[in-house]
Formats: C-alpha cells, sequence, structure tokens
C-alpha cells in the first residue's frame, strides 16, 4: 500500500532537518549543500504524505460517526470532500515519489542535421532550430551557437547549439530522434507535397568530473578552415577535429578563427556525445529494449510529423496530434507536446516503480 510507503520518507526528512540544525554539520559546507538539497527533495513528498495520512484518519472516524443522531449528515458531508481529495493527493505522491532523472537540471547541446530530403531537409532544420529558439525565449533559456553549416534559402545543413537555463535538459530530451516534415517546398515549381527528414540529438552538458577521457584516447587533427558558408576563409590551420579513438566518435568545429577555442568547443561536444551514448548503453542493458517510456531518444527512431498542408502536428509515441503547426512553430509553443510527452512519461515511470 502507498500508506506504507511514506514512513521512511518522513522518517528521513525529521532526521535531515535534525542534521541541518547540528554544528558538525554548519562547519562542512560539502555535506550542508547534500542535505539542503535532500531536504528540498523530501519537504513536498512529506507535506502531501502528511496531509493523505490524516485524510484517511479523518474518513476512518467520519465513517464511524455516519450513524450519529446529531453529528451523521455533518460526517457525511465531510466524507464526501475528504474521498474526492483521497486519490488526487494519491496521484500527486505517486508523481512526487517516481525518481527524478539526475540530467533534468542539464544545460544541453541540441544538434539538428539535415537527412533525406536535399535543400527541402536543410530548410526545415533551420526552420526547427528557430522554433526551438523562440521556445528558448519564452523559458528565458540562453542559447549559444556552437557551429552551423550553412545551406540555400536561410537552412542548415547541420547546426549545434547550447542552451542554458532552469530544467532544459528535462523539456528538450523528448526531442531526440528523426523529425519529419511533409510540405511544398520552396524549391518545388509544380506545388508538389515532398516528405523530408531531418534527426534532432539532445545531449546534457556535461562537467569533466562527470566524464573523463584519457588523452591517449584522443586523435587531434589541424587543418585549415573553408570558412562559413563560403565566408571569411582563414589562412591558418585553427580549425580541428578530434576523434574519440575506442568509439569512433568525431567531433570538428571551425567556426572561431582561434585554433584553442575551436578544440575547447570540440571537446565539450565530444565529452556530451560520449556521455549520451554511455546513458543509452545502460537505459539498453536495462530495459532490454528501445521501447521504455516515450521512447529511446534513439536518432533513428521516428518521432514525429509535421504536415503543412494540414497544420497537423502528429507525435507518433504517444499518438498526440495537434492542429496548430504553424502556430507552434511560429510561435515555439512547443510544451503543447512537451507537457503531454512528459506526463506520459510520468504516468509510464510510475508503473514501472509499481506505486
Amino acid at each position: 500500500m502507498l500508506k506504507d510507503r511514506l514512513s521512511p520518507f518522513i522518517d528521513r526528512y525529521k532526521e535531515v532537518i535534525e542534521l541541518l540544525s547540528t554544528p558538525e554539520i554548519a562547519g562542512d559546507i560539502t555535506k550542508m549543500t547534500e542535505l539542503s538539497k535532500e531536504s528540498s527533495y523530501l519537504e513536498p513528498i512529506v507535506e502531501k504524505a502528511t496531509r493523505y495520512l490524516d485524510v484517511i484518519e479523518n474518513i476512518s472516524e467520519n465513517r464511524e460517526l455516519l450513524g450519529d443522531p446529531e453529528l451523521g449528515d455533518l460526517a457525511k458531508e465531510e466524507l464526501k470532500e475528504l474521498e474526492i481529495e483521497l486519490p488526487e493527493l494519491e496521484e500527486e505522491i505517486k508523481f512526487l515519489l517516481v525518481p527524478k532523472d539526475p540530467l533534468d537540471d542539464k544545460n544541453i547541446y541540441l544538434e539538428i542535421r539535415a537527412g533525406t530530403g536535399g535543400d527541402e531537409a536543410a530548410i526545415f532544420a533551420g526552420d526547427l532550430f528557430r522554433a526551438y529558439v523562440r521556445y528558448a525565449d519564452l523559458k528565458g533559456w540562453k542559447v549559444e551557437m556552437m557551429s552551423c553549416s550553412d545551406s540555400d534559402h536561410n537552412g542548415y545543413k547541420e547546426v549545434i547549439a547550447l542552451i542554458k537555463g532552469d530544467d532544459v535538459y528535462s523539456r528538450l530530451k523528448f526531442e531526440s530522434g528523426v523529425h519529419r516534415v511533409q510540405r511544398v517546398p520552396k524549391t518545388e515549381t509544380q506545388g508538389r507535397v515532398h516528405t523530408s527528414a531531418i534527426t534532432v540529438a539532445v545531449m546534457p552538458e556535461v562537467e569533466d568530473v562527470e566524464i573523463e577521457i584519457k588523452q591517449s584516447d584522443l586523435k587531434i587533427d589541424v587543418f585549415r578552415s573553408g570558412g562559413n558558408g563560403g565566408q571569411s576563409v582563414n589562412t591558418t590551420d585553427s580549425a580541428v577535429r578530434i576523434t574519440h579513438l575506442p568509439t569512433g566518435v568525431v567531433v570538428s568545429m571551425q567556426d572561431e578563427k582561434s585554433q584553442h577555442k575551436n578544440k575547447d568547443k570540440a571537446m565539450k561536444i565530444l565529452k556530451s556525445r560520449i556521455f549520451e551514448a554511455e546513458q543509452q548503453r545502460k537505459h539498453d542493458e536495462i530495459s532490454g529494449q528501445r521501447k521504455e517510456l516515450v521512447g529511446s531518444g534513439d536518432r533513428s527512431e521516428r518521432i514525429r510529423t509535421y504536415n503543412y498542408p494540414q497544420n497537423r502536428m502528429s507525435d507518433h509515441r504517444i499518438t498526440l496530434t495537434l492542429y496548430r503547426l504553424e502556430e507552434i512553430m511560429s510561435g515555439g509553443l512547443f510544451d503543447e507536446i512537451v507537457d503531454p510527452l512528459s506526463a506520459d512519461y510520468q504516468a509510464e515511470a510510475i508503473k514501472a516503480a509499481g506505486l
């Protein structure tokens, strides 16, 4: 029963609060920080749990009073309200008890690459990237362009950006995969609808302490930059290509005029890609398949279709269809699709946790 699972949380919260008030902990900044974070995590659970246990007790007391000639009617009314509140509290507590993804607070590297569809795929890569930037603006996040390879018609063959802010990974982690677009391309002269695809990868920004890469595992090549979209061709060997030999992951960077800056950017992206691959490997070992929760985040998995003639956006993981494609893209209104994905993720996580 859910009731039986709550006592350890209540007991631990009391213990943490007591520890925080001791002189020993007050003098240990690291321990103080750890306990403060644990307290912040436990507090809403304990608050809801305390109310939940009170409601259960009150329900029991009111049921005993139903036959009382003086208090029966009052008990009946209060019982009605309490029996409505109880299941609501249960759902709220289950939501809080689901283990939080430790990566949720991370900043992310967003990579978008044009796939099948030639120029039209590159144009849509640009459209989707700008929609994400609008979404970031709405959230108060900061977007820092890391690297881009321009194409004609204001598109991107590839674009990589660092997005910083509160809960960035938790909101955008479901975006990894293949995004398919159906529309009449700007380059189409006969008005025919084409289908194109791009790939999106969302990778958490990682710190040096989270992943260790041996220098001996790296092959670093420097070469002359070809410039960005044919502009400002560099006459020095400032471009950098880093290959991680054990995994075969390769990152090239040439946007900066400084070889040092290009190497620094490339290393950060390399670490995030390797970290993401390791997280995926662990996920596959645990689940045994790539169908757990809201999808694996596998870049080969088709997750969403953008149909412009029908003004339709469909997410295939939760069979969600919205006929507001233009508004969502132009306004960056991705909460309309992220919220249902998050809710589905939580529901599956609650089920998996046996709550």
